[in-house]
């Protein structure tokens, strides 16, 4: 498009005008009935019944919205019946489009050549976006289901509309001309409605990316890619005037299919977000429900405890689960994207004719190494790191949770699962490099020395890790005694355990210590352990009072258990006291220490109703005037006369 071009453009109008593809949409350019055209007919008939159904189907949709964030008939089903709904809503108007130009296709001459593939390709932009501002209406599936802000929805709603109405004379333009045998440069109407669009598509585009920045805000990387996205429209127009014009037309298909698989991205995206923390949520109240049910005593005042619903935090959801589950999307939506784009992406095949590295005899590489295998592997190795780290916390919450397993019990099998994902990606990565395993005994050889010197300990902690695993000696959250040090196991890793002591420091603790050195472990079968209070009361006591006071505060106490028993024991005839043992039984470890505060205070107020004196070391001093100086001591365990 130069100056030539500007020159011819009051002829290109002219011819445009008396000789346009566009006369043929003109009635008068119309044949006669053909019953090709009924071919269309069932999509009608079915825009037709969906018109019917539009009330049943928002009073169905308006039922699962009032269910969502109730525990008990919130599911995970809910939001894609939901999204599943509002597609049935946004369908009529395009099935009954699509079905004008099936019914076209099926009839002959020109209108059907020229209009019919642009009817296709408008009713599918039509779904698509007019499903997208139904899922962001007030107080619809965006709000409810994806908690986005009713601002947000508002405003994307908004440059929604705008998008597919710019989408309109690009993508029939493009469609149409396949059809047209005139250069799209010779017909300035159309070329000047088809630049128009895209300039606006751009423009939306650009809107749409800048939206997300109030509510989440910028992330460079992401906000450099929606830019990119948003400038092709642009691209494209530049090619039109560059002179390729059939690359450009032949592109712009395959761009609005681009966007279309991105903004279904974006909902089974938010629907698995929405998936995910309705498991957790569940999962939290299982929990909670089964902590509750084990601390009710029978008989206790009140009956059972009522656990309240606990609401819907998106914050709890495990991290983990959220990274895995959005690369599987990622991974999927790559493929559908490459199906779109694939053979365009053949050109990148010259790639395997790169060489780095030429397989000479006796080398490690049997074949010769490619840039393509090089990308391919680490491309292998990034996916098998991604997954072995964040795949322990999707397993958990949406496969473990539903068994019956403890908590230790989860651990090492997401840990296993972990090690051999890494073994197996490593594995995979090296045979992607081409590397020949028969001619690697000179690396198992140096691994040999290696483990008889430097890495002897390291080996030693990793098959002890892996004792740990498999026997599970300790588990995620016991709490253990090695040596002087008391605390409560938070992590096992492949070389080192992670103990969090009482002052919550985290001490980082070889595996080869739980192996090898003594260990006691308060919770590994059992959590119920025995507290054993002391009391020393003053000689003259009534003994069997003592025994019944100390028993009626071990009946009282809550805290304590009554199988075992709580048992009283008076062991010694001390010289300044009688030394009585209460031996009790509590259900969790951190109940010992609330009874023994709650025990010794009660015990402390009875005492001093009984009239019980507790013992203390007592010393009398006397004075004999007739010596001296000089001052004898004596013990005693009853307090001198007020004379003495």
């Amino acid at each position: 498009m130069d100056l030539n071009w500007v020159r011819q453009l009051p002829r290109n109008l002219k011819l445009e005008w008396q000789e346009g593809e566009w006369r043929a949409i003109l009635p008068t350019r119309w044949q006669g009935f053909s019953w090709g055209v009924l071919q269309g007919a069932p999509l009608v008939v079915l825009s037709l019944v969906l018109i019917g159904l539009r009330r049943k189907i928002k009073a169905r949709l308006a039922t699962l919205h009032s269910q969502i964030g109730r525990l008990k008939s919130d599911t995970q089903l809910h939001t894609p019946r939901a999204v599943l709904m509002n597609a049935l809503l946004a369908l009529s108007g395009p099935l009954a489009v699509a079905g004008v130009g099936v019914g076209l296709q099926g009839a002959a001459g020109p209108l059907a050549n020229s209009v019919a593939p642009a009817l296709l390709q408008l009713a599918l932009s039509w779904a698509v976006v007019a499903w997208g501002r139904r899922l962001l209406v007030a107080d619809g599936v965006a709000e409810r289901h994806f908690t986005w802000s009713p601002q947000y929805n508002a405003r994307l709603r908004q440059l929604l509309g705008g998008l597919g109405i710019a989408l309109v004379p690009v993508i029939a333009i493009a469609a149409m001309s396949g059809e047209m045998e005139t250069p799209l440069a010779q017909r300035p109407v159309a070329l000047g409605l088809f630049s128009f669009g895209l300039i606006a598509m751009s423009w939306w585009l650009a809107q749409l990316i800048l939206a997300h920045i109030p509510i989440f805000g910028v992330h460079l990387f992401r906000l450099l890619l929606g830019l990119a996205m948003a400038s092709v429209p642009l691209i494209l127009l530049g090619l039109v005037v560059w002179g390729y014009e059939y690359t450009a037309l032949r592109l712009v298909g395959r761009f609005a299919i681009t966007l279309y698989l991105l903004g279904l991205w974006v909902v089974v995206e938010a629907s698995l977000v929405r998936s995910l923390a309705v498991a957790a949520r569940r999962l939290a109240y299982r929990r909670a429900l089964a902590r509750r049910r084990a601390q009710v005593q029978e008989g206790a005042e009140g009956g059972l405890e009522v656990v309240e619903e606990p609401p819907l935090d998106m914050a709890q959801i495990n991290s983990q689960s959220l990274r895995l589950s959005k690369l599987i999307v990622l991974i999927g939506f790559s493929a559908l994207l490459y199906l779109v784009w694939s053979d365009l992406l053949s050109v990148l095949g010259y790639l395997d004719n790169v060489s780095l590295w030429e397989a000479q005899e006796g080398d490690l590489v049997d074949n010769a190494l490619s840039i393509s295998d090089v990308f391919a592997a680490l491309l292998i190795v990034a996916i098998t790191f991604i997954m072995a780290g964040n795949l322990p916390g999707l397993l958990e919450v949406m496969v473990l949770s539903r068994l019956s397993l403890k908590q230790g019990s989860a651990y090492a099998i997401s840990s296993l699962l972990s090690y051999t994902i890494v073994g197996t990606g490593i594995v995979m990565g090296l045979s992607t490099l081409g590397v020949s395993w028969d001619k690697l005994q000179w690396l198992v050889a140096a691994l040999s020395v290696g483990l008889g010197f430097g890495l002897q300990e390291i080996f030693a902690n990793f098959i002890s890790g892996l004792i740990i695993l498999f026997e599970r000696p300790i588990r995620i959250g016991d709490t253990i005694t090695i040596g002087n040090l008391h605390g409560t196991v938070s992590r096992i890793r492949i070389r080192a355990t992670t103990v969090t002591d009482f002052d919550r420091k985290e001490i980082i603790i070889p595996n080869k210590t739980f192996v090898t050195d003594q260990l006691i472990n308060w919770s590994l079968s059992d959590n119920i352990t025995r507290v054993v209070l002391t009391y020393g009361v003053a000689h003259g006591s009534d003994m069997t009072k003592v025994h019944q006071l100390l028993r009626q505060v071990a009946d009282e106490n809550p805290r304590v258990l009554a199988d075992p028993e709580p048992q009283v024991f008076c062991l010694s005839y001390g010289q300044h006291s009688l030394n009585f043992e209460l031996r009790i039984f509590v259900n969790d470890l951190l109940d010992r220490l609330f009874a023994a505060d709650e025990i010794n205070c009660r015990i402390d107020a009875l005492f001093r109703e009984a009239g019980v004196r507790v013992a203390f070391e007592q010393m009398d001093v006397w004075l004999h005037p007739d010596q001296g100086d000089a001052v004898k001591v004596q013990s005693a365990n009853q307090l001198p006369p007020a004379s003495t």
